[in-house]
């Protein structure tokens, strides 16, 4: 994304309106060249901040994580692993990567750098996971149950709000079974619409350009793409599905889906069982920005 040292937001009448079509689906066909050195550059990035956070404490994976792990009832936790983690988690760094170079591509998006990291660091997750959807990575996982606070008691277990025991990251017990459910869930559901490429471009540029975020210098810019995106998809949607007056709807549903997944569980479910604890705001920020 193009960096500005001052806001440059625009209204309707001063965007080209081809231009979240054009500009997306030009960033989505670069050269696998580039593609390969930022996955070398990823591969480089997770070790390394892998290593440094490995000694650092880890953020609950979930608001419902936060309040499960409130309870103090006799229940058992319900939580699920990856079966196969390193196949899973090597397709799920090749679509970061794809996801790294759209948002890096995105031309169109004339935004001071504040703003620039604001929507980054909101959209890589939900990115990712529309881009797993794109690519058709499916995965598969296995539950454990997490002892009762009475089980971890009588057996000595330490409390789950504790660290985990040296050279276990707390991706090993993995995340809540229900977040697994809401990923798994939205896959579904984008397979089920069998959705096109550029259905998937203008997908992309929504839930890029967020207006909802806080701190926002260019909001007015951001809404007008956000619009634009919508408007981008409806006409798409009503010209190539005719006979589906319900498209759009359902296309917008599957949205709502993908902004109720949590960024946390995303890189606990798909990078903390093959690398261990990733802060992945600094491996973004360096990715993009050398920072």
């Amino acid at each position: 994304m193009a960096t500005l040292e001052s806001c440059h937001c625009r209204g309707a009448s001063g965007r080209n309106n081809n231009s979240i079509l054009y500009n997306i689906l030009k960033s989505d066909s670069l050269a696998t060249t580039e593609q390969q050195q930022q996955q070398q550059t990823l591969h480089h990035l997770l070790h390394r901040s892998s290593s440094s956070s490995s000694s650092s404490s880890c953020a609950p994976a979930s608001l419902l994580e936060l309040r499960q792990q409130s309870c103090s009832c006799g229940s058992t936790r319900r939580r699920g692993v990856l079966r196969s983690p390193q196949v899973t988690c090597k397709a799920a760094s090749s679509v970061l990567v794809k996801t790294l170079r759209f948002v890096k591509n995105v031309p169109c998006c004339e935004l001071p750098e504040d703003d620039q990291l604001t929507l980054v660091r909101d959209g890589w997750a939900p990115l990712l996971v529309l881009g797993l959807a794109q690519d058709r990575v499916d995965f598969e996982t296995t539950e454990t149950a997490e002892p009762s606070m009475l089980q971890r008691i009588l057996t000595g277990l330490p409390d789950r709000q504790s660290e985990p025991p040296a050279g276990q990251s707390r991706g090993a017990a993995g995340v809540f079974v229900v977040d697994i459910q809401g990923i798994r869930a939205f896959l579904g559901k984008c397979w089920t619409l069998d959705i096109s490429t550029k259905e998937y471009a203008y997908l992309k540029g929504a839930v890029l350009f967020n207006p909802d975020l806080e701190g926002l210098r260019c909001l007015h810019y951001i809404q007008s793409l956000r619009r634009e995106a919508h408007q981008a998809l409806n006409e798409h949607v009503r010209l190539i599905h005719r006979e589906d007056t319900t498209r759009f709807a359902k296309l917008l549903i599957a949205l709502s889906m993908l902004r109720a997944i949590s960024p946390a569980v995303v890189a606990q479910l798909f990078f903390n069982p093959v690398i261990g604890a990733v802060n992945m705001e600094d491996v973004l920020l360096e990715m993009f920005y050398g920072k």
